[in-house]
């Protein structure tokens, strides 16, 4: 099994040849439905998590999150490694079975209503997991394709995507050889594909260059003030104080610390807050005196 944006696909034999030409392939997909109907009025949550636990073997990764994500808000989530983010953020869009709690999207059980869950989601996975024999337009053609998207809208949004993304003179080369800034962007491109209301990122500016880092803020930017809900993952405080409107401050599986980004910081920088959240230490200047 592997996914791309939030969706789970079997790998059937012969899914690394080309999908050419693009039309052909793509013809006879159901048509792309998509209506506000389910979406929150503003003031609602768009991503709620209540409880949510998961354990490996003897190792507890995450232990109970509750969290609310405003609609139209830029959330957060912080965390020192091995904190739980990715396992938490990975049981909220349904790509990991939780051993405890539940998960709504906008109103939608992730896994009571997975199919209507997902089709309000974007999802940029840990790893950006990807179908990476294909070329980036191939890529996006055949998540359109799984999305069951009107081939007509998939040529229109991914030449678009492609192009501000500034893939397109990436042109036959494969997902494989992209290099780590690129696949973000492509994984980025499935994620908003078929104009979901809530994208959930892990690390999204995870080495990206500084270019990208600010196309892809542009963009993120641009989304939550259309109306859309972003939360993600990062190491990154300058990027979060620069970009969030909520704060979550994730230790040992559970939420420490939560609110608009004034009420986490309280006066003081999020980098402070966040060391005192989570029980680091600062060097006294007597440790490593041979150096």
């Amino acid at each position: 099994m592997t996914s791309c944006g939030g969706v789970g696909v079997a790998v059937v034999p012969g899914y690394e040849s080309r999908i050419l030409p693009q039309r052909e392939r793509i013809r006879g997909a159901g048509s792309y439905r998509r209506t506000m109907t389910d979406a929150a009025q503003p003031g609602g949550q768009a991503l709620v998590l209540r409880g949510l636990a998961k354990r490996f073997d003897d190792k507890v990764a995450v232990a109970g999150v509750e969290l609310d994500v405003p609609v139209g808000s830029f959330y957060g989530l912080l965390g020192p490694n091995g904190a739980g983010k990715t396992t938490t953020l990975s049981m909220a869009v349904g790509l990991l079975r939780p051993d405890a709690g539940h998960a709504h999207v906008l109103g939608h059980d992730v896994w009571a209503d997975p199919v209507r869950a997902k089709q309000l989601l974007g999802v940029l996975p840990d790893g950006v997991r990807l179908f990476d024999r294909l070329t980036g337009a191939e890529l996006l053609a055949y998540h359109g394709l799984l999305r069951g998207m009107d081939p007509a809208v998939v040529d229109q949004r991914a030449g678009e995507l492609l192009d501000v993304l500034a893939l397109d003179d990436a042109g036959r080369t494969l997902v494989v050889d992209y290099s780590a800034g690129m696949k973000k962007k492509i994984g980025l491109a499935c994620a908003l594909l078929h104009g979901p209301r809530l994208l959930v990122l892990d690390e999204p500016f995870e080495a990206v260059d500084p270019v990208s880092a600010a196309l892809i803020r542009d963009i993120l930017q641009r989304y939550v003030a259309g109306g859309g809900t972003v939360i993600f993952s990062s190491h990154v405080m300058a990027v979060v104080e620069r970009l969030c409107s909520h704060v979550a401050i994730l230790a040992d599986g559970v939420i420490k610390k939560v609110g608009t980004l004034d009420e986490v910081r309280a006066g003081r920088s999020l980098e402070e807050v966040f060391v005192d959240v989570v029980g680091g230490r600062t060097a006294t200047g007597e440790e490593l005196a041979w150096l």
